[in-house]
């Protein structure tokens, strides 16, 4: 059943869900397109102008620029914001790039000057405004953003009203309507042949699947800048499908860390249903026949900006500030946005906890917090806030004196060059935050206390002297695995993180300078550039197949996804077939059972009289050597077609052959020996005990182990150890240990069609026809064999090969039908042609007949 958490993608292209206004006239396209030029059904342009030139499209919730109005004038005035990480990560792009930037800005343009506005900051900054309605940005960025989803990221459930807001439907659909905002705007400048989009951050995540909508074969990134939360925590959404099936439309999606990542295939693997495996190195999740690759890399910082921030005039005076009024006290610093993830106020206590634990340090130690202007608004910031200065106010009171103050709060909007004085004249920086994505700001404090002349001249320290820099930061933040000399602590725990503090300002200076260097190789050489560099490199790599491929978009809503298969891969034509089938002599048709000629869907099991009718018809043709396939055991199989005689019968996936009715069942040879049995089943009941909802199937032939029914990832991984466990104990036995959907077992359907095939070959009459059809995993073995040419290469003409998988699906097989029904119209065509073929024989033999007489 359709879940009823998204909503049609009409509804929204429509405007009329939220009443909203339409955004503004469209943007002319960066891009040229012929006069002549057509878009095809899936976006796709039939001819590019030479001239086209390839562009980067950025996207992300804010552009990279400072907007203000002129009160005088009544003109807008812009800048770029050289802060934002969007500016900075071109440094990474080639030089003939051209980057284009699509946003809101953070300022409200009236609708009439928005036309306007668009044109100049496309002109002169090369970025494309999404003009959000004011009610419809309160709700997306407010509302449904960082009220619901930003909490929900950082592990806060909105076990009632005070921790966070409700799931609102009017929030989500507010969410969807900007989403396809941004969507549209991108798709007036993106040349889809060409171009790269690079999608940023948790407010766009339902983006990609407006894009690749429109563009099938849109060359998409996805990079999520906060946290993703275990599977756990992320399965509490509502529309955890819709999000999850969006962002699988990117080719390639960026986290910070593996943590992050592994919890994204996790959730995908328990919602879903997808397995994902490393392919050279690379992480990557078969998405109906799309390859969907995870890239992780934390985010880096602009060494440049940095340290043109050290050498101005401002902070070489402010630093100076700093000695004076510090002289003589180590100071650890702290930057954190008010946020109620950053552990300002645990931090605090922290401090608290050093300075009664160690008296020694009263006086010579202070906490200096730099409170940044929270980003979000509500109750549970505001007494955040007043937890803050509470705790600072009774620390400052208990260990304070004239002269002195423990902890030193600055709650104001702080200029980076006054932050560069204060990091480089630290002894300590601590990030204690609970939960966070990234974090840059031990980067910034390690490249800060690297110094430059200028910043060591302010200083008054030798330029040759060796620098150091300790790092006290949470074990739940995105930078704390690239930061192995830092001391990592729980912010929950305030012992812990006040003894860490304690180590971290009387560690050796020795130590600290060997932390120092080591963090400093890390951070001047994985910078923002760095960062983009790879990302944008890996983007190529994924998207590169994207024009080798046949790609159909399906699917409705937000559960539209893209099928995209080889190009040789089509529908088979039931009268090409036939016409193929009148016309050779010698044919072998293999059938698989279960999903092919019998729905998986049907309670009854057994052949319908119909099936029985059409395997009659076509056995009866002595052209024909027809055989089914099936993992089901030879009684079932024997029961089921008896009135079949002269039809072959492969049960247990081969294990047991018979060709006809008259015969007697064959078995295979490679597992005559049973022996392997009593090696392989202790193991793998095992593995049955530690693992809840699996069970053994034992088989004439087999043994299968099934995990359907246990924990997805528990049991997509026992499997992996069972079957590696498995080769190692049966590598000298006559057996094949095999991985199916959810099982591992030990037989294999190419055997059947190799056997069969060969045989024919070895009596004299080797196929001219040959037609499989199958519809799981097991098949592809077949199929496989079937088109092997190892045992048909001496034959004078190759025969006609028919491999067909049931269903439009990533496949070893070049045609497919869609279902069990045409299925059957299948084999009522070829019973039409056997019993064409038939009468035409017969009518021949009785004319000689009577010319002879």
């Amino acid at each position: 059943m359709a879940s009823s958490s998204y909503i049609s993608l009409m509804d929204l292209a429509s405007g009329d869900m939220f009443n909203s206004p339409q955004t503004p006239e469209r943007i002319s396209r960066v891009m040229t397109v012929p006069v002549d030029g057509g878009i095809t059904d899936d976006g796709d342009f039939d001819s590019l102008s030479s001239e086209c030139c390839e562009k980067t499209i950025i996207v992300a919730n804010f552009l990279p620029l400072q907007a203000q109005k002129d009160t005088k004038s009544g003109q807008w005035l812009f800048s770029f914001d050289e802060d934002s990480l969007l500016l900075q990560m071109k440094d990474g792009f080639s030089s003939d790039t051209i980057v284009v930037y699509v946003g809101s800005l953070k300022v409200d343009v009236d609708p009439k000057e928005q036309d306007e506005v668009s044109k100049t900051l496309l002109e002169e900054f090369n970025c494309v405004p999404t003009f959000l309605p004011p009610d419809l940005q309160k709700k997306f960025y407010h509302g449904f953003c960082k009220q619901y989803l930003w909490p929900l990221f950082h592990y806060m459930l909105p076990m009632c009203a005070d921790y966070g807001n409700r799931f609102d439907r009017l929030h989500w659909q507010a969410y969807l309507s900007a989403n396809k905002i941004f969507a549209d705007k991108i798709i007036e400048v993106t040349n889809p042949e060409k171009d790269y989009v690079w999608v940023h951050d948790y407010h766009l995540m339902a983006l990609p699947t407006f894009l690749r909508k429109h563009f099938h074969r849109v060359k998409l990134g996805f990079f999520l800048h906060s946290p993703f939360p275990s599977s756990e925590i992320y399965r509490t959404l509502p529309v955890r499908e819709e999000i999850l099936k969006a962002l699988l439309n990117a080719d390639l999606i960026g986290f910070h860390t593996f943590d992050y990542a592994r919890h994204f295939l996790t959730c995908c693997s328990r919602i879903l249903g997808l397995d994902h495996e490393s392919k050279r190195g690379h992480i990557g999740l078969d998405y109906f026949g799309r390859t969907v690759y995870m890239k992780i890399l934390p985010v880096g910082i602009h060494m440049g900006q940095l340290q043109s921030s050290l050498n101005h005039p401002s902070s070489s005076t402010k630093v100076k500030e700093i000695v004076a009024k510090f002289n003589g006290k180590k100071i650890i610093i702290g930057v954190d946005d008010m946020d109620i993830f950053k552990g300002i106020s645990l931090k605090v206590l922290a401090m608290e906890q050093l300075l009664q634990q160690h008296p020694e340090l009263q006086g010579k130690v202070v906490l200096i917090q730099i409170v940044n202007p929270a980003r979000s608004t509500g109750k549970d910031v505001q007494e955040a806030k007043r937890e803050i200065y509470e705790s600072t106010e009774r620390i400052n009171d208990v260990f304070g004196f004239p002269g002195y103050e423990p902890v030193v709060l600055i709650d104001r909007c702080v200029p980076f060059y006054e932050k560069a004085a204060y990091y480089a004249c630290a002894e300590c920086c601590i990030v204690n935050a609970v939960r966070d994505g990234m974090n840059l700001v031990p980067y910034k404090y390690i490249v800060c206390r690297h110094g430059t002349s200028r910043m060591d001249e302010a200083l008054q320290i030798a330029p040759e002297s060796p620098r150091t820099s300790m790092l006290v930061v949470s074990e739940f933040i995105g930078c704390s695995p690239s930061l192995s000399g830092a001391l990592r602590v729980n912010p929950w725990n305030i012992d812990a993180v006040a003894d860490a503090l304690n180590m971290a300002i009387t560690m050796p200076g020795v130590e600290k300078q060997i932390r120092h260097e080591k963090h400093y190789r890390y951070v001047s050489s994985h910078d923002v550039a760095y960062w983009s560099q790879s990302f944008m490199q890996d983007l190529e790599r994924a998207c590169k197949e994207h024009y080798n491929r046949h790609c159909w978009g399906f699917g409705f809503g937000l559960s539209f996804r893209i099928l995209s298969i080889s190009p040789s891969f089509r529908k088979l034509s039931i009268d090409h077939i036939i016409s193929v089938h009148r016309r050779t002599c010698r044919r072998a048709i293999f059938l698989d059972y279960d999903g092919t000629v019998v729905p998986h869907s049907s309670i009854i099991k057994s052949p319908g009289p119909e099936v029985i009718l059409f395997m009659n018809s076509i056995c009866s043709d002595p052209k024909n050597t027809v055989f089914i396939v099936s993992g089901r055991g030879k009684n079932s199989l024997s029961d089921w077609f008896a009135q079949c005689e002269n039809l072959g019968i492969a049960a247990e996936h081969g294990y047991f052959i018979r060709w006809n009715r008259r015969s007697e069942w064959e078995t295979f040879p490679i597992a005559i020996d049973f022996g392997w049995k009593r090696i392989a089943e202790p193991v793998m009941q095992l593995y049955t005990e530690a693992t809840d909802g699996s069970f053994i199937e034992s088989k004439e032939s087999a043994l299968v182990w099934h995990h359907q029914d246990a924990d997805p990832d528990f049991g997509s991984s026992q499997a992996k150890e069972l079957l590696d466990h498995l080769e190692n104990v049966l590598a000298n036995e006559p057996v094949v240990v095999k991985r199916g959907h959810q099982i591992v077992e030990g037989v294999t359907k190419g055997l059947v069609a190799k056997k069969v095939l060969s045989t024919m070959i070895s009596n004299g009459e080797p196929p001219d026809f040959v037609l499989c059809v199958g519809d799981d995993r097991s098949d592809e073995d077949m199929f496989e064999s079937i088109s092997n040419t190892a045992y048909i290469s001496s034959l004078p003409v190759s025969p006609e090969i028919f491999a067909c998988t049931i269903g439009q699906k990533p496949s070893k097989a070049r045609y497919y039908l869609d279902d069990t029904v045409d299925v059957l119209k299948l084999l009522s065509g070829l019973t039409g042609a056997s019993s064409s073929t038939t009468s035409t024989r017969n009518t021949e033999t009785e004319v000689s007949f009577e010319s002879c007489a």
